[in-house]
């Protein structure tokens, strides 16, 4: 790699931490930043998860230290994570991306209604829920958020935070913390998957996780700081870019001009 990419490099990185520690969909920039440098897609995806794991390392410890993380019942939850996302890391490249990419960009668009137009929901969680254990369903539901992980990452974050905020009770804040910890959980496991099919370039990877990593420290700090209101006009950002860029309307927009 020419050494004025480096620098490009470090700024996707950070962008993309920063992005999914506060809501998700960050690796929408670096994926077709690594796939512009000339990894192949599925190299690239491999790629990508040494910068989220190091990203997420951090999220979590910052999260920690402030004392917004429920770790034990983040762990519980991370269980059928993991397990997910080793089913899907191995069916990676066997699925159809374009139609993949259209359904993903149709759920952004119900969660972007949701959030807009319930936001008290988003803003002060359930709490009775959180003293609970999680249920069968909720297990069920984050297997497959975790499969779905596992396969591609991209807007992975979006849809944890859905899960822990309408399903296990969480305000936005906290829902972050335990989400950075559901992910570093399960990235372990699909990173080996990815290094045992040699699909990662490590040294990529590390400088890609420069930025990840300063990206995921800085938005922890701002979460904890300016509280649940602030991270939901960011979800709400991040939310409608992706469905924007995922259902192609970006190209649609191209062609009419």
């Amino acid at each position: 790699m020419e050494w004025y990419l480096y620098p490009a490099v470090i700024g996707a990185g950070f962008l993309c931490g920063f992005i999914n520690t506060l809501a998700g969909s960050g690796s929408l920039i670096t994926l077709p930043l690594l796939i512009f440098l000339g990894l192949p897609a599925n190299v690239a995806n491999g790629t990508n998860r040494v910068a989220i794991l190091l990203q997420n390392v951090v999220g979590v410890s910052s999260f920690y230290h402030r004392k917004v993380l429920d770790f034990r019942r983040g762990l519980l939850l991370a269980i059928p994570a993991v397990l997910g996302s080793l089913v899907g890391a191995m069916i990676a490249v066997n699925l159809d991306e374009t139609t993949m990419r259209r359904t993903i960009g149709l759920l952004m668009v119900a969660m972007l209604i949701i959030v807009v137009l319930r936001p008290r929901r988003w803003l002060e969680g359930r709490p009775a829920l959180i003293n609970r254990n999680p249920g069968f369903f909720q297990l069920l539901i984050f297997f497959f958020i975790g499969a779905y992980g596992g396969f591609i990452q991209a807007g992975v974050g979006i849809f944890l935070l859905a899960g822990l905020v309408l399903g296990a009770g969480y305000d936005l804040v906290k829902a972050n913390a335990v989400k950075v910890l559901i992910i570093l959980c399960f990235t372990v496991f699909a990173l080996v998957v990815f290094l045992i099919n040699k699909q990662v370039r490590l040294e990529i990877g590390l400088i890609l996780a420069i930025g990840n990593m300063l990206g995921a420290w800085i938005a922890s700090k701002m979460a904890v700081e300016k509280g649940a209101a602030f991270v939901r006009w960011i979800l709400i950002i991040v939310i409608a870019a992706s469905a924007f860029f995922l259902l192609g309307l970006s190209n649609s927009i191209r062609t009419l001009l």
